[in-house]
């Protein structure tokens, strides 16, 4: 049987993140075989999430980060089952490590992909399940490039957030900030009423209608005054037209070109556990 060193069980819980006594068992069954240890807390991480398939992963840590440049920005959430894990310096430290990887892809799948240490960002989560024990998986990934890209990320990291302005202007750092965290309090559903999808708009409308009828207006009445509820609703919902929460006498876009007078938000993106 070879002499497993406390150094050897150190050297596998840096590289795989398992804890000690894993680590241990994980040598002493591979009879000091380095790689074939590594190889064991694999296949544990795989049973593991065979056996966890079914759990629903509504915890986790929601992480949002920029480029150098400001012209590229990512929201990650590394998702789990319990809140007690979400909170783990170590499991916070993984997600951003993960949101920081993320900037250099376009979509999930080639980031699910990537190489993350030696594994497959993938792999890394089956491992990492093996090593908590429960469910970890990548929950959102939303990426958003425009000409000067911000991120908020709210205390508890349970909401992250990205907004685009339309050029790097003097207080482009502050403004974009602070519109950011306007996306993580109000939740707009699009930046305009252009990105309202039709469905959405004709639901509005009938709602609306049907409300007018319970109140007793006449038939030939609706449609003006629907129009005019559906304005209240593009106000209250898309981001440019809400009210700035920290002046609710002006609203977003009237925030931003305070700002500079030709500055404009031109995209914006939400991440939220539930």
């Amino acid at each position: 049987m070879a002499n497993i060193t406390a150094a050897d069980v150190n050297k596998l819980r840096k590289t795989t993140g398992a804890g000690m006594m894993d680590c241990k068992k994980a040598l002493v069954e591979a009879d000091g075989d380095f790689d074939k240890a590594i190889e064991n807390l694999r296949k544990k991480g795989q049973k593991v999430a065979a056996n966890r398939a079914d759990r629903e992963s509504t915890e986790g840590a929601v992480i949002a980060v920029v480029n150098s440049d400001n012209t590229s920005g990512v929201v990650v959430s590394l998702n789990c089952e319990t809140d007690f894990v979400a909170k783990n310096e170590t499991f916070v430290t993984l997600a951003t490590d993960l949101a920081n990887l993320a900037l250099n892809y376009s979509t999930k799948e080639e980031f699910l992909a990537a190489d993350f240490k030696g594994l497959a960002v993938s792999e890394k989560l089956i491992e990492q399940t093996g090593v908590i024990g429960e469910k970890i998986e990548i929950g959102a990934f939303e990426k958003l490039d425009g000409a000067y890209v911000n991120s908020y990320i709210h205390a508890g990291n349970r909401i992250a957030t990205l907004v685009a302005l339309s050029a790097n202007v003097n207080g482009a750092e502050e403004a974009a900030k602070n519109v950011a965290m306007q996306v993580a309090a109000m939740n707009p559903i699009a930046l305009n009423e252009d990105g309202v999808d039709a469905a959405t708009i004709e639901k509005e409308i009938e709602i609306a209608k049907d409300q007018l009828r319970q109140e007793g207006k006449p038939e030939a009445m609706l449609d003006n005054i629907a129009k005019g509820k559906l304005g209240r609703f593009f106000k209250d919902n898309t981001l440019v037209n809400q009210d700035y929460i920290k002046d609710s006498k002006m609203s977003v876009s009237k925030y931003v070109q305070s700002v500079d007078a030709n500055l404009t938000v031109t995209g914006f993106k939400r991440a939220a556990l539930a």
